[in-house]
């Protein structure tokens, strides 16, 4: 079985940046299928546009654009790509990353998907630090990873514990139509008081009602913007947004940059 080498991914790499501890790629996928293969080191795949199937020995990924994958070093996988563009953001950690902040390297074990909004936010702010590199980022990129480390093993310990069934029936209802619902209408659907889901949402979606929802929005929204076809105003629309300019606020308060400054950035590299 073939082993990746630190730094090595399977594509057209548009863009490679080495810092201390940490290798970020962002490439094209242009392999229809790469057989089983596991990597050298700990890292995270994150889909930025078109589709793949990621499979391992316990389960199969359909990834679409916004998905991110962790897979431990030791984990082999295969992959498969679709027939439409595809492009990915890869964030490789090497066992001295993960040293220098005095984490053991198995915090977080085997491969798995990650569906938190918040952490998924967290990644697409790594690959906006990395298309805005300067000699400061590394600070910046370490914070991230440091905090979606966080939520990974939160995440992890919290599963442990029994959840209250509405948790799932909410996450569920947002998930699928973030902009559908009311307070009331929630409570209801998980069977519970409004004072309540409003009282204990925070401890098991480690946000605010109204911040999850916003960042399923604004994440659904990331999603779309690198289809050149669809205009602001209409990723606006499909996202749920009452207008454009609640659009901006609310994507600006989560990345720093408005919704055209970050299409950008996703746009840099694709091909014409």
């Amino acid at each position: 079985m073939n082993c990746s080498r630190p730094g090595r991914f399977y594509g057209k790499a548009n863009e490679t940046l080495f810092l201390n501890g940490i290798i970020l790629n962002d490439s094209d996928y242009v392999c229809d299928f790469v057989d089983w293969h596991y990597h050298e080191n700990a890292y995270f795949s994150f889909l930025l546009a078109g589709s793949s199937l990621d499979g391992n020995r316990k389960t199969t990924h359909e990834c679409a654009a916004g998905s991110l994958l962790f897979q431990n070093w030791q984990d082999p996988h295969y992959n498969v790509k679709s027939k439409l563009y595809t492009r990915g953001f890869h964030v490789e950690l090497k066992p001295s990353w993960f040293a220098s902040f005095d984490m053991p390297a198995n915090l977080v074990e085997g491969s798995m998907r990650i569906t938190d909004p918040s952490l998924t936010t967290l990644m697409y702010n790594v690959f906006k630090e990395m298309k805005l590199y300067n000699g400061e980022s590394q600070l910046a990129i370490d914070a991230l990873l440091v905090q979606l480390f966080d939520g990974l093993s939160q995440e992890s310990r919290s599963g442990e514990t029994l959840k209250p069934a509405w948790v799932n029936v909410i996450r569920e209802a947002l998930h699928a139509a973030p902009d559908q619902w009311k307070l009331i209408e929630l409570a209801k659907l998980a069977n519970v008081h409004p004072v309540h889901l409003s009282r204990y949402f925070p401890k098991y979606f480690k946000a605010t009602l109204g911040d999850y929802n916003r960042m399923i929005k604004v994440n659904k929204a990331l999603s779309l913007l690198p289809n050149k076809h669809m205009s602001l105003t209409k990723i606006a629309a499909e996202c749920g947004f009452a207008d454009q300019s609640h659009f901006i606020r609310s994507f600006k308060s989560c990345h720093g940059l408005t919704p055209l400054q970050y299409r950008k950035l996703l746009l840099k590299q694709e091909p014409c």
